[in-house]
């Protein structure tokens, strides 16, 4: 790269072999005393060869003993501009104001946050005067994510919001070369191949897979950050270990219990099933079928989550024949369909009326009108956590602030349970 600038905050591996290294660059072993300075792993695991590899963060390259990590670490100065570069002419709630008024001072005090707000409060809204401090003081900032999807849903609208400022998206599907944007959305994997280069790290969904409980992205979002940087966390469901921080006082909980149009979160409604959902002979539950056409006759976009990925293809081929007398378009997608993106945005475009979907669309993922139902809401795949998130897909307009979510089951379960006293509570 001619331009070694745009590698400022970055690092990246090099072999043995090629141990030449960029000016202002610092160079460190990649596997040191048997542990990956690019995630943090420890070490285990040998190739053919007998030198150790790191399999934690072998999906974005593979680091070998014997390679090293340069890091661009050099400081780089933005041109500071007016209103931080916000276009952005919209007006916050009384009830978002004062949580966006409370995440600049905590910026500016270089305090670290923790914003646990229901679904559907607003809180990429409640981020944009954060960012414009941030970029009005010349400073870098990153939003990350958990998934590829929240990545293209936030990357438009910031781009709107804040159109005086280039902005980088960076995540596996879609490559792009290293740039030295002042604003970065990503999803958290991206986070390693960036060293002490943020001021300001923001982190979606925390409670999301796979960042919830990976070691290796909560070294890399720490690394990430500047030794000075402040880290604000986002989330509908808190984890335990985030909580428990807060209750140190190492990070302050900012509380919002309000959507942002004032409405209260949907409390599922719950449908008992003793047959299976398919039997032998692949055919659906008429029970559940019942519900599936009376969400299509009445107007609303439909998502149906199935626990497994296999199931999709099952569930598609059945439904197209039983409501092709409706006239409608449906579609399946799941994590490794080659046309994810395409699908996600054509039902949020209304050209597919229902999607049949796994966990990917539990969260961070807005559908205008949209009702959802879950088949087998007691499968262990859905924590209280994801229910809650899924119920959070409900409601979002502010035309339309309510609407069905459906629970079929055929075991009432602790996280069932305890996904609509969340939910409940969240009202009150």
């Amino acid at each position: 790269m001619e331009d070694s600038t745009l590698l400022f905050g970055r690092q990246w591996v090099i072999s043995q072999k090629d141990s030449s290294i960029l000016k202002l660059s610092s160079k460190i072993p990649a596997i040191e005393n048997k542990k990956c300075n690019r995630c943090g792993t420890k070490v285990e695991y040998r190739l053919p060869s007998g030198k150790f590899y790191c399999r934690g963060c072998i999906g974005i390259g593979r680091i070998v003993e014997g390679d090293f990590l340069v890091r661009q670490n050099e400081n780089y100065e933005y041109p500071a501009k007016i209103n931080g570069g916000m276009t952005w002419n919209g007006k916050l709630t009384s009830l978002q104001q004062k949580i966006s008024d409370e995440l600049v001072s905590n910026f500016k005090q270089k305090k670290h946050s923790l914003v646990h707000a229901v679904t559907g409060a607003g809180k990429t809204e409640m981020l944009f005067q954060l960012i414009a401090e941030c970029m009005k003081s010349g400073k870098r900032a990153c939003i990350a994510t958990p998934r590829i999807d929240v990545v293209n849903e936030l990357f438009p609208r910031f781009e709107a919001a804040f159109a005086e400022i280039e902005i980088g998206k960076y995540h596996g599907r879609e490559f792009k070369e290293p740039g030295l944007e002042q604003l970065t959305i990503c999803t958290a994997h991206q986070l390693m191949k960036f060293y002490q280069a943020f001021d300001l790290l923001v982190i979606d969904e925390v409670d999301s897979f796979p960042y919830v409980g990976n070691p290796q992205l909560h070294f890399a979002a720490k690394a990430a950050v500047k030794k000075n940087g402040v880290r604000v966390y986002l989330s509908a469901t808190p984890t335990a270990d985030l909580l428990e921080e807060a209750k140190q006082g190492k990070i302050q909980i900012l509380k919002l219990n309000r959507r942002f149009h004032g409405g209260l979160l949907p409390v599922p409604s719950e449908k008992l099933f003793i047959k299976p959902f398919l039997d032998k002979k692949k055919q659906i539950h008429p029970k559940l079928l019942n519900e599936i056409k009376k969400v299509i006759k009445s107007g609303h976009p439909l998502l149906v989550f199935v626990p497994r990925i296999e199931e999709i293809p099952v569930y598609l081929q059945i439904l197209q024949k039983k409501l092709q007398d409706l006239q409608i378009k449906i579609a399946g997608v799941h994590a490794q369909d080659p046309k994810r993106l395409e699908k996600v945005q054509a039902f949020r475009e209304k050209k597919i009326d229902l999607l049949l979907t796994t966990t990917i669309l539990e969260r961070g993922v807005t559908f205008k009108h949209v009702w959802v139902i879950i088949i087998a809401a007691d499968d262990p795949i859905y924590t209280a956590a994801s229910l809650v998130q899924i119920a959070g897909r409900v409601g979002r307009a502010k035309d339309d602030p309510s609407g069905l979510v459906l629970y079929c089951y055929h075991r009432y379960t602790k996280n069932i349970r305890s996904s609509i006293k969340q939910i409940k509570e969240m009202n009150k």
